[in-house]
């Protein structure tokens, strides 16, 4: 068992479901899905294998859970508060930055890109609906902070996808060093080439 994810760690308040995926989210961003085990979530959560079952008759089903509940959480945090388009992209940037632990973490999505071809058509749906989310997200926002360039809907959303790609990119080079510098130093690239 890992000593990232120890039992007491995964204990904490909520149904034994709640702590699965919660353990499983930390091991993806933390080890990949293909890094770790249903034994790993058990040990961690403390419960015994068997029980995973009851909850997830498959490790597939396990990670779609963990991305699907990623795609919620990022439309929560949007809709937690009203911000400036410039503001909600900083946010943006900090949500990677802080939230998905630049340096010690992978995003869960990205982190399933490794495996691409060893996991089922459902999740990499999941994943895929996950990027289109944020994706679609960055569209409006990057479009708010231009409007003039609004007309240009590819270009909106190819930009979307490149601050997409960025965040994604910085999140694996800082995990690869350990360094959250590493992230920063390609988020303050990435907006001095955007609008606004």
């Amino acid at each position: 068992m890992s000593s990232a994810i120890a039992p007491s760690t995964a204990l904490a308040a909520g149904s034994t479901r709640e702590q699965i995926l919660g353990v499983a989210r930390r091991l993806i961003e933390t080890r990949s899905y293909l890094g770790f085990s249903f034994q790993d979530v058990a040990d961690a959560v403390g419960v015994r294998k068997a029980s995973l079952y009851h909850h997830f008759p498959t490790k597939e089903a396990l990670g779609i859970a963990v991305i699907r509940q990623a795609t919620q959480l990022f439309k929560d945090w949007d809709a937690a508060r009203v911000r400036t388009p410039k503001d909600a992209l900083e946010s943006y940037f900090r949500m990677y930055r802080d939230t998905l632990k630049a340096g010690s973490g992978m995003c869960p999505a990205g982190a399933l890109a490794p495996g691409w071809d060893c996991i089922d058509e459902e999740l990499r749906q999941a994943v895929q609906e996950l990027r289109n989310t944020q994706v679609l997200w960055l569209t409006g926002v990057l479009g708010a902070l231009a409007p003039a360039r609004q007309k240009k809907g590819a270009s909106l959303a190819s930009q979307a996808a490149y601050v997409f790609s960025v965040c994604q990119g910085a999140l694996l080079a800082s995990r690869m060093t350990g360094r959250v510098d590493d992230f920063d130093e390609a988020i303050a690239q990435l907006r001095s080439s955007l609008p606004g």
